[in-house]
């Protein structure tokens, strides 16, 4: 029966743990010198080698190899039994599920009996043991801090602030870390090596990067993409199924923000996600380019980087042109992108506005629309004389003057005119209420229109929608409340969106945004009217 590689190759000896040297060393050390403690505290991220070692201590205490320096042997019969999962007298227990303080009584009442005939130690594996119960931990306590003889407790947590002081004071702490992304590399290229099959060098790379320093997770991805012996895993194929944008696709969105490049960085996007890119997985190989670009910019050349050395100058240059303040506005920007919940009927968008917030809020110049500003009234030049009766019957000419000679005032004295009515503006129509229907139908006229003054808007109003009317109050729908604070928190976007709607409907209209789940669309009458008028009936006002 076939096993995943992190099971099958699992570390046999301390000297096969990677990365972790400064624990593996001390712990051979103790059992070269028989000078072992009864209880041990292994903390650290996920994936690290906390229960390999716990596995390779419990094998040494009770390794039957003559020479203490080379226990765990990996031969006799206990380490065979221990690596084969049949081991009586070594017993792991998962606190996620074993949280309550009973659980904790059985084992101490299980600690009284002996191991079993020739063995040395029994061993207790308590994983996650920040997971239990502050009664549980009470009750783990004296058994903890006065064993028997013949006990050893090896406590894993990947969480080391929720355990408390006092089980920590009972323990030898061991701290493990991350892994470097070579020391991942090193460790697959030893792993394909074993099983036959070939890895590129990108491939090795996007792996050993996507397992963010936990080298079981690392495993686990190039487990995913093995296919048989003999088997090539492309850079391609990688890509393809990890969802990860290649290192280009990021440098080249990089240099799109830094050259101030919508259009480029956009299209960018786009091309990067119809290959199969995923986008929270895009932002966070973002983030994680863009936070080596600020520590650059920080320590300077001195900074060790896990990159080729063009890549190095590459990132360098990037650095040197990129602002602080603007690196750090990116980094979360991206981050927070990364953070949206999957599922998104627009999956990209989180992506789109993070590149597009970072970008310059200035008009730019309309290709082909044709724009709502009216044109500056021109002065018409000096019009030829129109002949009198053409005069006469527009009322430019209010008496009748004969050529030669002009009478006197008195007798050629004008006579009333008939009063006429003052030229007024146009006034507007009496408001009504606003209809949602009559929203819909210019909708995408008022997206298009809004990019003209804050060029992020348009995005941002394609992901709501016009929901309901309470009078000449738009309300728009949003269906995350990201969005929602976004639009009410954008200078300017609320009294630009209602001078749009205003001048488009010819009424004054204003908007306010709503998250949608949250919202009772209440029942609007004047659709009810329209709607009767298209079907041909009518609706009784009261």
């Amino acid at each position: 029966m076939s096993q995943a590689l992190y099971r099958k190759w699992r570390p046999a000896r301390f000297d096969d743990v990677i990365g972790q040297e400064h624990v593996t060393r001390t712990l051979k050390n103790s059992v070269a010198a028989d000078r072992l403690g009864h209880a041990y505290l292994f903390c650290g991220p996920r994936g690290t080698g906390k229960t390999t070692s716990a596995r390779l201590l419990a094998k040494a205490v009770n390794c039957l190899h003559e020479n203490l320096a080379e226990r765990p042997c990996g031969e006799c019969s206990v380490c065979r039994s221990i690596g084969n999962g049949n081991f009586l007298d070594l017993i792991e227990i998962d606190a996620a599920s074993h949280t309550g303080v009973d659980d904790i009584r059985e084992l101490r009442d299980m600690v009284k009996f002996h191991p079993g005939v020739g063995v040395r130690y029994k061993v207790y594996i308590i994983d996650e043991v920040h997971m239990l119960s502050n009664a549980a931990f009470n009750a783990l306590l004296k058994t903890l801090e006065e064993p028997p003889d013949w006990i050893k407790f090896i406590l894993a947590t990947t969480e080391e602030h929720k355990v408390p002081i006092t089980i920590k004071s009972r323990c030898q702490q061991f701290n493990f870390r991350l892994l470097n992304q070579e020391e991942i590399s090193q460790r697959l290229r030893w792993l394909a090596d074993k099983e036959g099959f070939t890895i590129e060098p990108e491939a090795l790379q996007m792996i050993a990067r996507q397992g963010a320093g936990s080298l079981r997770d690392a495993e686990s991805l190039l487990d995913q993409l093995v296919v048989s012996k003999d088997d090539v895993i492309t850079a391609e194929r990688t890509q393809m199924v990890l969802g990860t944008a290649s290192n280009e696709a990021v440098v080249r969105l990089t240099d799109a923000w830094l050259n101030r490049n919508g259009a480029g960085g956009l299209a960018l996007i786009h091309e990067a996600l119809g290959s199969g890119t995923d986008p929270r997985q895009f932002c966070r190989q973002m983030v994680a380019y863009l936070r080596e670009l600020l520590l650059l910019q920080a320590a300077g050349e001195a900074l060790p980087l896990e990159a080729t050395p063009e890549q190095r100058q590459e990132m360098l240059a990037q650095a040197q042109r990129a602002p602080r303040q603007g690196l750090i506005e990116a980094i979360k920007r991206f981050n927070e992108a990364a953070l949206v919940a999957a599922g998104s009927w627009q999956p990209q968008l989180p992506l789109e506005m993070a590149f597009i917030e970072l970008l310059p809020d200035k008009p730019l110049p309309a290709v082909g629309v044709v724009t709502a500003v009216p044109a500056p009234i021109a002065t018409p030049p000096p019009a030829k004389p129109e002949p009198k009766k053409q005069q006469e019957e527009k009322g430019v000419v209010q008496t009748a003057v004969p050529p030669m000679p002009e009478p006197p005032l008195t007798e050629t004295a004008p006579q009333p005119q008939p009063s006429q009515p003052a030229a007024k503006a146009p006034s507007k129509p009496a408001a009504k209420p606003l209809a949602v229907r009559e929203v819909q139908a210019i909708w995408s006229d008022l997206v298009a229109r809004s990019g003209d003054k804050i060029k992020n808007l348009p995005a941002l109003l394609n992901m709501g929608k016009p929901l309901a009317a309470e009078g000449r109050t738009l309300v728009i729908g949003f269906d995350y409340p990201l969005f929602k604070d976004k639009f009410d928190n954008q200078a300017g976007a609320i009294p630009l969106v209602s001078d749009i709607l205003t001048e488009l409907l010819g009424q004054d209209t204003t908007v306010r945004g709503v998250v949608t789940s949250e919202y009772t669309v209440p029942v609007q009458p004047a659709d009810f009217r329209a709607l009767a008028e298209e079907l041909g009936g009518t609706v009784l006002d009261e």
